[in-house]
């Protein structure tokens, strides 16, 4: 079963929820989004499993949210996600997949109910 983590090693919660990943005998594949970012696809995928919408994966204390003006009502899905493309500093984090499911580990206890049996 595929794994991965979507992560910040800068990110207190981010590195919680690894080690609780791994405190529970999985070890994930480590994407560092900031160097790494998901596609446009990758991302609307992730925010499917989620079942959120864009603004609410947005880390909306960024300089970047508000420079850009992300809080404008009229922008599409498609903008926003092309924006948390273009600065994956905007996306929260940390998220894990573990096969088709996906969670936010804010608070880091959210992944586990995701964990496999």
């Amino acid at each position: 079963m595929e794994i991965k983590i979507y992560h910040n090693p800068r990110c207190s919660k981010s590195r919680q929820t690894l080690a609780l990943l791994e405190e529970n005998g999985l070890q994930p594949q480590i994407i560092e989004y900031l160097e790494t970012p998901p596609d446009h696809q990758q991302l609307d995928s992730l925010l499917r499993g989620l079942e959120l919408e864009p603004e609410q994966l947005m880390r909306k204390g960024e300089e970047i949210y508000h420079s850009l003006d992300l809080a404008n009502q009229d922008l599409s899905r498609n903008e926003l996600i092309a924006a948390m493309v273009a600065n994956p500093k905007l996306i929260e984090r940390p998220i894990v997949v573990i096969g088709d499911q996906v969670a936010l580990g804010r608070p880091p206890e959210n992944v586990l109910t995701i964990l496999p049996a």
